[in-house]
């Protein structure tokens, strides 16, 4: 019977203790805005063997003498998730904690899980009570950092030890918000300024005819068999009707399309001009541009094959 009293007794012990602990740990959390502040002495509180709860642990170096930037750049990630797990109901906030240790409170922390870097987040689960994993591994579980220093992913993997998700959510970024509204006021303001020119059939005929000028160059050709633009001599102009170098379309687009405004102007332009002297004058003007235009465009013929039999001027 006294072994009896003996061991209720000491049942009943552990469960004041168990208490005591978890509401120092809850008043800690609070006191933090959501993450302990963890020593020697809280870290081995939080991580007892007998503990119920589970608990998120950053260990890392913030002082200006340890230069730790990985550091400073993370720490605001895990205090935001910390924060927001302190949103949740009681029952189930205070079945997980969040924490951080610094090295310079507690270097043989450090010392003892062997850790030589910082930042690193460890996960602890329940070593006690219904929590506990079925497969009865109560050892913690490292973050790897995959996908960077955001608190998202953190979230996302820390709510995998928490009774429930937790609740985090991204910030707003009113940068990118602003920047996308800029952008869509000033494509607006872009396309009413030059809609009149994109809508008006001028527009689109003058297009049309240069695509027509290139098609006709040869463009297709040379796409289709992937001519380099010029060749190694540095000749533009590759010898026989069946090759050709990319700098050639672009010739001879332009002399079709100059010789094409020549007829323009000859049977469109001149024939209305009042005055006889400057029809007279435009004629001949004309006239000399065409056969000049078009001498060169047989001399490129004569280029391409020898054999060719025609000139006119060149």
């Amino acid at each position: 019977m006294k072994g009896l009293f003996s061991s209720l007794f000491l049942c009943l012990g552990l469960v004041y203790a168990q208490q005591d602990s978890l509401k120092k740990l809850t008043e800690l959390a609070a006191a933090g805005n959501g993450v302990i502040h963890l020593d020697s002495q809280s870290f081995d509180l939080l991580t007892s063997p007998k503990r119920t709860w589970s608990a998120s642990i950053q260990f890392t170096a913030l002082s200006k003498n340890r230069n730790c930037m990985p550091c400073k750049q993370f720490d605001p990630a895990f205090s935001t998730v910390g924060k927001a797990w302190s949103t949740v109901q009681a029952s189930d906030r205070d079945q997980h904690f969040f924490a951080t240790l610094d090295f310079d409170n507690a270097p043989n922390v450090f010392q003892k899980l062997s850790l030589a870097s910082a930042p690193v987040v460890f996960a602890y689960p329940p070593a006690d009570g219904p929590r506990k994993p079925a497969s009865g591994r109560t050892a913690p579980t490292k973050y790897d950092f995959q996908d960077g220093f955001d608190a998202s992913p953190l979230a996302q993997h820390l709510s995998k030890f928490t009774p429930v998700p937790i609740p985090y959510k991204d910030p707003i970024d009113w940068a990118k918000w602003f920047t996308t509204a800029i952008a869509i006021i000033g494509v607006g303001s872009l396309l009413r300024l030059v809609a009149p020119v994109v809508l008006t059939r001028w527009t689109w005929a003058f297009a049309s005819v240069i695509v027509i000028l290139i098609m006709t160059g040869g463009h297709m050709f040379t796409r289709i068999r992937g001519v380099p633009y010029v060749g190694r001599d540095g000749n533009w102009i590759a010898g026989g009707f069946s090759n050709q170098y990319g700098q050639e379309v672009h010739v001879v687009a332009f002399v079709y399309g100059l010789l094409a405004f020549t007829f323009v102007m000859l049977t469109l332009i001149v024939p209305y001009q009042s005055s006889p002297s400057k029809q007279r004058l435009q004629v001949y003007l004309w006239g000399a541009v065409l056969i000049i235009i078009y001498s060169v465009l047989v001399s490129l013929f004569r280029v391409k094959n020898r054999a060719y039999p025609y000139k006119l001027l060149l």
